[in-house]
């Protein structure tokens, strides 16, 4: 298999407030939020990340997408280096987090148009992408509804359109289901099984067993910034669940009874 990820020792540390360390009860200044954290992901496999909130999933997937540099580390992203040619590694991936805000001010149409052209893309082609992913994603009779007038869901989808509109052959998604409603969320699984289908690598993270056991190849559990584990579900699972088997390495990492 092709590898299109190799994360090697990526570390990431932010400073804490006197604030934030008083609610941690921490008398550290400095939070080590991704320690040392190695995996590889390859050719059109669904790789995953799961653990609890505040585990550091979304921290390695912002340094992935070049949106955070490491302390330490570095990691290649098709081809690329995210600490030394990241902008070679933005044009190649398509990047969605909940956290993606798009201006209320315009709309889904404008929004993708703009992208298209900033990402360099023909008008005709930029067309056909539109029709392709607006139809798919039933956003064609809000395409000149302003983003403040939309739905939660149907700015999930406007969001996920956008980040692909230049077609991309890695895609890293951070929690893309998460509060969207059940049928937003079989869009969005749904979607993503057919860019597993076409050959697309994809990174997904997300703290919910199931949408990973059924998408994901490959799982790696991160619990407090380390990479306790990275294998097949199917290794992982070992004909029990995917909930079963985190909590099992999550009671024996932390010795938390749960």
């Amino acid at each position: 298999m092709k590898e299109i990820i190799n994360a090697e020792n990526l570390t990431k540390t932010f400073k804490l407030s006197g604030k934030q360390q008083k609610l941690k009860n921490s008398g550290e200044s400095v939070l080590k939020a991704v320690d040392n954290v190695s995996f590889k992901s390859y050719e059109g496999e669904v790789f995953g990340l799961l653990g609890p909130n505040g585990a550091g999933k979304t921290t390695i997937m912002r340094m992935l997408a070049t949106l955070i540099n490491p302390v330490s580390g570095d990691a290649i992203v098709g081809g690329y280096s995210i600490t030394k040619q990241p902008q070679d590694v933005r044009r190649n991936i398509g990047f969605l987090t909940n956290e993606l805000k798009l201006d209320d001010y315009f709309t889904p149409n404008y929004l993708f148009d703009y992208f298209s052209q900033l990402h360099g893309i023909s008008k005709e082609t930029s067309n056909k992408r539109k029709r392709d992913l607006f139809g798919k994603f039933g956003i064609d009779e809000f395409a000149e509804v302003k983003v403040a007038n939309l739905s939660q869901g149907m700015k999930q989808k406007t969001s996920l359109a956008i980040s692909i509109v230049h077609d991309p052959g890695i895609i890293i998604f951070d929690e893309p289901t998460n509060g969207l409603d059940v049928i937003t969320s079989k869009v969005v699984t749904d979607f993503l099984l057919e860019l597993k289908n076409q050959g697309k690598s994809v990174i997904l993270s997300s703290h919910i067993f199931t949408l990973l056991e059924s998408l994901c190849d490959r799982v790696g559990i991160i619990i407090s910034g380390k990479m306790i584990v990275c294998d097949t579900v199917q290794n992982l699972t070992n004909g029990k669940s995917l909930e079963k088997a985190f909590f099992d390495i999550y009671s024996e990492t932390t010795k938390e009874v749960i």
